[in-house]
């Protein structure tokens, strides 16, 4: 199925938490995999059902350690976690020397990362850098979504960062990664996303401004805390629902009918949880 990337250049608020909203709301039963280069916070934040600390070794490096013996079928689903709430998890590293001691094992994980049988995943990969060592997954993804705030400081970063991605990410070329921009900034603000897709227009950058993830402190703590109760009537649920459905609309293949359907289901803006229940 499919691979959406999160990820956010230098200052990008919030990715992980808006990766767990964005899964949280997505078609289906999407896995979160946690492969921010500076190590996880999801095995952090959350527990299991039964309030139990999620298992440090059962997630990513049990993945790559499976991919590293040559497995024959390696099943994503022998290593993920599900949370409470029934969001399932691919829990992440403790620090950056684990990212890079998977080595070259990261072609290999961004192919089972986009190849799980009638699943999505939803990749938070954290704050990027062009050699970042989780670029094969950005460049196996069916879209990428940066996060930035729209300032001065905020927009220079984005611009760089994605000048630098623009030949590792095919920009502008035949088979190029989609890349989309949710901007953090007041919810009511219709202004700025035309302001900030001139510049990067006027940049030669190849990436679409999908619109405001709204600025919602007090949302935001309920995600990470896990209280998602909090949320469903939220301004940030509402925008994260928007930005949901036009990045499912700029993925890499578009479908011939009427609608955007992904793993059989059309989005039509209902707002689902992890396990496809209505919020």
């Amino acid at each position: 199925m499919g691979l959406y990337v999160l990820a956010g250049a230098k200052g990008s608020p919030g990715v992980t938490t808006s990766a767990v909203l964005l899964a949280g709301i997505w078609p289906g039963e999407p896995i979160l995999a946690d492969l921010d280069p500076a190590g996880g916070d999801i095995a952090l934040r959350y527990r299991d059902s039964s309030g139990v600390p999620l298992d440090p070794d059962r997630g990513l490096l049990s993945l790559g350690a499976a991919v590293r013996r040559g497995v024959a079928e390696v099943q994503l689903s022998d290593h993920v976690q599900r949370i409470a709430g029934g969001l399932e998890v691919l829990t992440g590293v403790s620090s950056p020397d684990q990212v890079q001691g998977l080595g070259p094992t990261w072609q290999h994980l961004a192919r089972s990362l986009r190849s799980v049988p009638g699943r999505d995943v939803i990749a938070d990969c954290g704050r990027l850098t062009p050699g970042a060592a989780t670029i094969p997954v950005l460049q196996s993804a069916d879209a990428v979504l940066m996060l930035a705030r729209p300032t001065l400081e905020g927009l220079s970063h984005l611009r760089e960062l994605i000048r630098g991605l623009a030949e590792l990410l095919q920009l502008g070329g035949y088979d190029a990664v989609p890349v989309g921009v949710a901007l953090i900034a007041s919810y009511r603000d219709s202004r700025t996303p035309g302001e900030v897709q001139s510049i990067l227009d006027q940049a030669g950058l190849r990436a679409s401004v999908l619109g405001i993830l709204a600025d919602d402190a007090k949302a935001a703590a309920s995600i990470r805390t896990g209280d998602a109760r909090r949320v469903r009537s939220s301004l940030l649920t509402r925008s994260a629902a928007e930005i949901r459905d036009r990045l499912l609309m700029v993925r890499r293949e578009l479908p011939s009918a009427a609608g955007t359907t992904v793993s059989g289901t059309t989005v039509s803006g209902t707002m689902v949880s992890g396990n496809g229940r209505a919020l």
